[in-house]
């Protein structure tokens, strides 16, 4: 018989695994908690930025294990002092002037938000910081700023949005601090309740000043505020609709079929009309300027001066009507008086107080005056060498309209803006290959800088829009719980509706507006809400 064969050989043994760098063991790891969520970081990590807060933390937790205290001691006491509690010592703060809490197992608690941190963490673990969408430029800023990292660590692609941001959101609070009385008006009138409250008992004196406060506050509301309530919402038409009708008026003055002749005494229907705008106008900046806290803070409102220069000649055209004689001089100034007529146009500006998009026009012409003087620059600049260039090629041609210089200035100008009107035209070969590089350098000279413009006019309406929306919405609020506290007091504490003292303002605010959205038939059980 033949032998078995011998049993194959066994396997090899399976390679050793390939050489791993040291990591860094649980020893070496700090924990974080910020507003909720536990991040175990490596120390090394965080002492890279040994500036910052997390770093200074991390160097504070090495010294305290080198020492052989761990990382915690602090107990949670926020009150321990540098020398107390597992302190600090040698130069080191104590942990709780860098945290808010120190937990029994050495985790470091920040009362911060989770989110914007997500952000910090990213950098800390990358190198790169990056801005979110969602966030909040100033807020994140302000986190940056809690953290101890600069906004100049931004990567570029973040820059330009989080610049933008905080461009927005320094021109709101800008027109909320000084620019703009519509907040301070607000806050008067909270005032102007809030000393209603206090005073309503104080005698008969007390009493009357409550209600000529109130009254005051009232009509600066409707006056002021837009929108706020059924009667704002009214004063408003009523005051855009007499802005459009006097604009129509002072147009149709100015056609031959409807001006009046001259010597005519009588008083046409244009006339009227003006005289009733006038009225209103001249009403409706009486009482603004009457219940207003602050008179000179008013006076110096950009939107009440051209209130008073729009309803000034008409006033003065009047009283030069009444002196008028054979005076020369009484007739040359009712020749002014006719070129300030002019100045009605600039009523069209108060229709500024009732839509959105004028204002943020006038807060980005505001706040881009630099965009706005490089335009001049650049468009000077071409309009100078073109108009000379041109002036060179044409002047020498027979009956040619580039005479001067300051002549193809107009040329230029027209040329670089892209209207074209056709009066001056070059004639000569190379005077039409200067004219086609002169509007194609317009185009690029006014896009650029126009595009920046632009981009800060859509992010101020996007922040007013926001601001207007919040105020409606402050505004609904105060009201519901107003509207509660007084169903409180009329019912003695025992009222039992949607307005009574358990009720939830949300579900009051919320059955308010379903009541509103089913339509008038719903309108009684909405009005006792």
């Amino acid at each position: 018989m033949r032998a078995p064969p011998p049993p194959p050989p066994p396997p090899p043994p399976p390679p050793p695994p390939p050489a791993s760098p040291p990591s860094q063991g649980s020893d070496e790891l700090v924990s974080i908690n910020v507003g909720g969520a536990r991040h175990s970081l490596p120390c090394a990590v965080l002492a890279s930025y040994p500036r910052s807060r997390l770093g200074r933390l991390a160097q504070l937790w090495r010294w305290r294990r080198r020492r052989g205290g761990g990382g915690g001691g602090g107990g949670g006491r926020r009150d321990a002092g540098p020398g107390g509690g597992g302190g600090g010592g040698g130069g080191h703060p104590h942990p709780l002037q860098l945290c808010d809490d120190v937990g029994a197992a050495s985790e470091f608690f920040f009362d911060r938000s989770a989110e914007a941190f997500e952000c910090v963490l990213h950098f800390y673990r990358t190198g790169r910081l990056h801005l979110r969408e969602s966030l909040c430029a100033v807020s994140f800023g302000q986190e940056l700023e809690y953290w101890g990292l600069e906004d100049a660590l931004l990567a570029s692609c973040c820059q330009d949005r989080y610049a933008r941001r905080n461009a927005a959101a320094a021109a709101a609070a800008d027109d909320r601090g000084g620019s703009s009385a519509e907040d301070g008006e607000r806050r008067d009138a909270d005032r102007d309740s809030d000393s209603d409250g206090e005073g309503g008992g104080g005698g008969g004196g007390g009493l009357e000043r409550g209600r000529c406060r109130r009254l005051r506050r009232t009509i600066r509301a409707t006056l002021e505020r837009p929108g706020s309530s059924r009667a704002s919402r009214a004063v408003a038409a009523v005051s855009v609709t007499f802005v459009v009708l006097s604009i129509a008026n002072m147009a149709l003055v100015s056609a031959p079929e409807y001006a009046p002749a001259a010597g005519d005494d009588e008083a046409t229907a244009l006339g009227v009309l003006e005289g009733v705008c006038m009225a209103w106008f001249t009403g409706e900046l009486a009482l603004r300027f009457a219940c207003a806290r602050r008179k000179r803070r008013f006076a110096a409102r950009f939107v009440n001066i051209v209130d008073l220069v729009a309803i000034a000649p008409f006033y003065v055209t009047l009283a030069v009507e009444q002196l008028a004689g054979a005076s020369t001089e009484l007739e040359n100034v009712g020749r002014v008086v006719q070129v300030l007529k002019l100045s009605r146009s600039l009523r069209m500006l108060k229709l500024g107080r009732h839509s959105t998009g004028l204002k943020a026009l006038g807060f980005t012409i505001k706040q881009c005056h630099e965009e706005v003087g490089l335009l001049l620059l650049f468009f000077s600049v071409g309009v100078s060498i073109f108009s000379v260039l041109e002036y060179a090629l044409e002047s020498s041609s027979p009956g040619t309209g580039f005479t001067s210089v300051p002549s193809a200035w107009w040329w230029a100008t027209t040329s670089m803006t892209t209207v074209g009107y056709g009066d001056v035209r070059p004639d000569t070969t190379a005077g039409k290959l200067a004219a086609f590089a002169c509007i194609l350098s317009g185009l690029l000279v006014l896009a650029l800088p126009i595009a920046i413009i632009n981009d800060k006019f859509a992010s101020y309406y996007r922040a007013l829009r926001l601001r207007d929306a919040a105020e409606r919405h402050g505004r609904a609020l105060r009201g519901l719980a107003r509207a509660q506290e007084d169903a409180r007091a009329d019912r003695g504490g025992d009222a039992e509706g949607d307005a009574g003292p358990r009720a939830n303002l949300r579900d009051v605010y919320a059955r308010r507006v379903l009541g509103a959205l089913r339509g008038p038939g719903d309108r009684d059980s909405v009005e006792r809400l």
